[in-house]
């Protein structure tokens, strides 16, 4: 074998492999294979030309470029601390978190440079806003209210750019510690007083069961005592009919009555305290009905005929 055909087959074999490896890279420039959930933006000759979804995909070689893919899943995002000035001049720190979403990639590739920073900014600028026209107070106890306004904001901004923000909310708000200070102290101070007020709506109540109670139970036994009174007097009243009853069916004459009121009189003297006691005037009547009764009246010392007789009065004897 001469030189030039050894130069020959060493140039031949030397192109098959360039034009392999040549097939090679077109092939592989050619196969495109985009992952679940991002999305490929193809160039053609530095020109827009379409969208690669997710699967297999062919490519004009050395005619389309494609773009890095964009990640179309929802994205969070936690910006650092920003300070913010409220509306009573108070600088606070506030840590924002940001949930969004690309839902065009050619908007998110061509209509800004770099979405992550303008989100960030945008949201930087718009809490600022918000926050500017809020006090301390207000700002503390009003984050659902700041979070839909950011979000609305944000939202209709990043529209253009292809992306959708979700939710926005805010991590924390760290007022400076001198107000942190200031604010405990009231807080405790508050609390303090609502346990003061608690204390006494307690003792007020208390005493208001009390006196309540006290109240029903001197109207209870104000209740049995009367009812009590109204059963004695019935129960007087009856024992008084029946005592009438019996009399009028017995008949008594007027000698059994004077015997009765003179065995009622010596109750009239009981009780340690009674010194003097008055005799009724009905007593002589009394005691006239008795000696009438037992032969001992006016009539006693007369004679048949109507004549007084005279009893002989007997020395010593007590009358």
């Amino acid at each position: 074998m001469s030189l030039t055909d050894f130069v020959g087959q060493v140039f031949t074999v030397g192109l098959l492999v360039v034009l392999g490896i040549f097939v090679v890279v077109v092939i592989l420039r050619s196969i495109r294979i985009v992952p679940q959930a991002y999305a490929g933006v193809v160039e053609r000759l530095g020109r827009y030309h379409k969208t690669l979804q997710p699967g297999l995909n062919l490519l004009v070689p050395f005619i389309d470029r494609l773009r890095p893919l964009v990640d179309m899943r929802e994205q969070v995002v936690s910006f650092p601390p920003q300070p913010v000035i409220t509306e009573d001049n108070l600088v606070v720190s506030i840590d924002t978190v940001v949930y969004f979403q690309v839902t065009d990639a050619r908007a998110a590739t061509y209509e800004i440079a770099n979405y992550l920073a303008a989100v960030e900014q945008l949201t930087v600028t718009t809490l600022r806003n918000v926050v500017g026209g809020l006090n301390l107070e207000e700002a503390l106890t009003s984050r659902d209210n700041i979070n839909g306004q950011l979000r609305v904001v944000l939202d209709e901004a990043t529209g253009k750019w292809g992306i959708r923000v979700n939710r926005v909310e805010l991590k924390a708000i760290d007022p400076p510690a001198s107000i942190q200070d200031s604010m405990e102290k009231q807080m405790r101070a508050e609390r303090d007083r609502r346990a003061a007020i608690l204390t006494a709506e307690g003792t007020k109540q208390s005493q208001i069961l009390e006196a309540e109670g006290r109240r029903q139970a001197e109207i209870l036994k104000a209740e049995g005592d009367a009812k009590a009174q109204v059963l004695r007097a019935q129960a007087e009243a009856e024992a008084i009919q029946t005592v009438f009853d019996a009399i009028h069916k017995g008949d008594p004459d007027s000698k059994l009555l004077a015997y009765q009121y003179l065995q009622t009189l010596p109750k009239l003297a009981e009780g340690a305290s009674n010194k003097m006691w008055i005799i009724p005037s009905e007593l002589t009547e009394a005691l006239k009905g008795i000696t009438n009764g037992f032969g001992l009246g006016p009539s006693a010392g007369r004679t048949p005929g109507g004549e007084s007789r005279t009893e002989p009065i007997v020395p010593g004897a007590t009358s």
